[in-house]
């Protein structure tokens, strides 16, 4: 989680499926709490892209990791 505050990186799930689909990404963080079917359709993106996920507890805690002043349910980091 202490690489998601310096670095460049795209936030919310249509940013975050379209980072998977150019390739753009070189991993991807998911809250436990997000929306089931948002859930599963970033983590099925992600693993065919073979780009690692790592879940968090909350969309809270991902959205004050990541420096943003709501919540995300996903957060993309860029290569």
């Amino acid at each position: 989680m202490e690489e998601l505050k310096g670095s460049p990186k795209v936030v919310g799930m249509k940013q975050v499926l379209r980072g998977l689909k150019e390739g753009s990404l070189k991993s991807v963080y998911v809250a436990n709490d997000a929306d089931t079917f948002l859930y599963q359709r970033v983590v099925r993106a992600a693993e065919a892209a073979n780009i690692p996920v790592t879940r968090v507890a909350s969309k809270q805690e991902l959205g004050k990791a990541s420096g943003v002043e709501v919540a995300a349910a996903t957060v993309g980091l860029l290569r």
